[in-house]
């Protein structure tokens, strides 16, 4: 097996840049790309058989448990070729720095920052499933950083699997010779030996001046209780050594470099980084502002002038609120946020209020996933107990009077003569067999979607491309498309532009207030289902008060939806007429307990289960008969 012996290993910053090769795994989800990665880390040695694991990249526990890959890994192998190999690569070692990237539509950011740190992508398919949809918006993002494609098809041990077909279909695509096209099985090793000695042959050596001041790419950063911000870099000109007083280019902020190194593929201490190199540095730092990612790393004394290009920071897709079920812990939610935008630099929030549910942020994301993932991350990472709002995306509404209102929360939606709301609209892409067209158009009409144009890429399988408003597809759409097509059909989409639309606020009234988390702004043909929606929700969410409280969803005045809460008359202490003080105690004090789960919202107690229920897309629970 061709994997180097351990002292043989080439040392990080005495590396001859014309042995590295940077490349990256990009594919559609779950077509096999941690696995991959998996095998690679075992044929090089730098993961043995004991502690080998599944998904060994995929670091946090949500990322294992759901099976998907959130954040970018990457990992530096060493790699001996032999004389008298088949793919006639030269003899030699060799240092493959690898990046696994995610899949989702949502964490598409986390893949184009990666493309940067590469000179090569490894485009991977599964040869049972064939191109889906991020399949090529990820190698239209590949081509657009000029970066060179290998081609391999995955999963050829798959009973289901047909490599001829989506081998001849994958070389018309990216433009070779179906032979090209390198045939592995992730999952037994089978072929990835020879996809690694593809790798060292295909992949351009990484350009730049060794002897010009230094200068490194920050791609990615993590926050550490114990060690501060750690940053991962790419050296582009010169070195970084340890000990080196270095100055982050943006904000004009020096460190002393505490620790510089690789990972390999945990972290290996270094002397230094040179040119082409993949590594992180720790500073000690721990204000998180001071390590952006995009930004360019030089030294303090002769350092360079000129910054890299950096990154084009994304649009947030999606807006929610998130707010602390204990309002005290408001400020361990702002330094969260902090730490988790360090890692995750598609994240922006701002500070906001509600009358419902108190202090909170209100929070911008790619996606539902990006959404439930940074939820879920709070919750677990930083112990915080929340409550998120329903998403929804950014509208422009014009005024009469020609101004214009920016609104990212339906309580800023303006009450006033409106001449006009133009909400976001994304161009589509939906591969899937022939066979569902009929269910797909269906589903995309119901969305107020436009078809822009059909293709076939081979006898059964067929990309549909749709304008479709954004607020149409952010919460259900994925899983009616993926039910409608029984699993079959994948969704690609990105931001294009704005158009007008009949869009209105519909309120919901609690004994006449209306309560502001409760609010959505929504077509005006789904006005009436959302307002009979959420009231029946309600309904069975809120318990029953001493007095009858009407749910109300308007449209400004007009109520269009109701339903009643009837009156309950309960007295705690009614049984006790006499007897001893401290079982009437007793039951005062636990009538105390259960008002403090409760929100008052002007004279209606609200539980808090309410409002994670309501917010949530689940149905309301049953009320249990007492």
């Amino acid at each position: 097996m061709p994997a180097v012996p351990p002292k043989s290993w080439p040392v990080p910053g005495q590396t001859d840049p014309s042995t590295l090769r940077n490349f990256c795994i990009i594919a559609h989800i779950d077509h096999g790309k941690s696995t991959l990665a998996d095998r690679m880390l075992q044929l090089t040695g730098v993961v043995d058989a004991r502690a080998a694991r599944a998904q060994y990249l995929d670091r946090m526990d949500i990322e294992r448990e759901r099976g998907i890959t959130i954040k970018s890994q990457a990992v530096r192998m060493p790699w001996g070729v032999e004389d008298g190999n088949d793919e006639g690569a030269e003899a030699g070692t060799y240092v493959l720095n690898m990046i696994d990237t995610p899949g989702h539509v949502d964490f598409t950011y986390e893949v184009s920052r990666s493309l940067e740190a590469c000179e090569t992508a490894v485009l991977l398919v599964d040869a049972a499933q064939g191109i889906e949809a991020q399949t090529l918006a990820n190698l239209y993002l590949a081509m657009g950083a000029d970066l060179h494609i290998i081609p391999v098809l995955n999963k050829i041990d798959l009973p289901s699997a047909n490599p001829d077909k989506y081998a001849a279909e994958l070389a018309g695509l990216v433009g070779c010779e179906p032979e090209d096209v390198l045939r592995v099985s992730a999952k037994t090793g089978f072929g990835v030996e020879a996809l690694l000695n593809e790798i060292v042959k295909q992949t351009p050596p990484p350009v730049g001046a060794a002897d010009k001041p230094a200068r490194a790419l920050i791609f990615d950063s993590v926050y550490d209780t114990y060690r501060g911000v750690i940053t991962y870099v790419r050296v582009i000109d010169g070195s970084l050594n340890h000990r080196d007083r270095i100055k982050m280019m943006s904000t004009g902020a020096t460190h002393e470099m505490l620790e510089v190194g690789v990972i390999s593929p945990e972290q290996v201490k270094a002397g230094e980084l040179g040119v082409g190199e993949v590594g992180y540095l720790i500073t000690g730092v721990k204000d998180v502002r001071q390590s952006r990612v995009g930004d360019t790393v030089t030294t303090q004394h002769n350092g360079a002038t000129e910054m890299l290009g950096g990154y084009k920071h994304p649009n947030p897709m999606v807006y929610a609120g998130l707010y602390p079920i204990d309002g005290d812990r408001f400020g361990d939610l702002r330094e969260a946020l902090e730490k988790l935008q360090l890692n995750d630099a598609a994240l922006t929030y701002e500070p906001e209020t509600s009358g419902a549910l108190g202090f909170g942020f209100r929070i911008g994301f790619l996606g539902l996933l990006h959404m439930e993932i940074t939820r879920d991350r709070l919750e677990r990472e930083f112990d915080l107990d929340l409550i998120s709002t329903a998403p929804n995306v950014v509208y422009d509404v014009l005024m009469e009077d020609g101004s214009e209102v920016v609104v990212t929360n339906p309580s800023e939606f303006p009450e006033g003569k409106i001449d006009e709301v133009r909400e976001p609209v994304v161009k589509a892409t939906i591969l899937s067999p022939s066979d569902h067209i009929g269910v797909i158009m269906e589903l995309c009409q119901a969305k107020r979607g436009t078809l822009e144009g059909m293709d076939y890429l081979s006898e059964d399988r067929v990309e549909m491309r749709y304008t479709l408003p954004m607020g149409e597809i952010v919460f259900d759409f994925f899983d009616q498309l993926k039910s409608k097509t029984k699993g079959y059909a994948s969704l690609d989409y990105q931001r294009s532009g704005e158009q007008a639309a009949d869009l209105v606020k519909v309120d919901i009234l609690l004994q006449g207030e209306p309560v502001d988390a409760f609010s959505a702004i929504v077509h005006r043909d789904g006005a009436y289902s959302y307002g009979v929606m959420m009231a029946g929700k309600l309904k069975d969410l809120i318990p029953r008060q001493q007095f009858e409280v009407p749910i109300q969803a308007a449209i400004g005045a007009r109520v269009i939806a109701r339903e009643n809460i009837r009156a309950i008359r309960k007295d705690v202490l009614a049984k006790c007429y006499g007897g001893d003080i401290s079982r009437k105690r007793k039951l005062l004090e636990k009538q105390k307990e259960g008002k403090k789960r409760m929100k008052m919202v002007g004279r209606v107690e609200v539980p808090q289960e309410a409002f994670v229920a309501a917010l949530s897309n689940a149905p309301a629970p049953e009320k249990t008969k007492k």
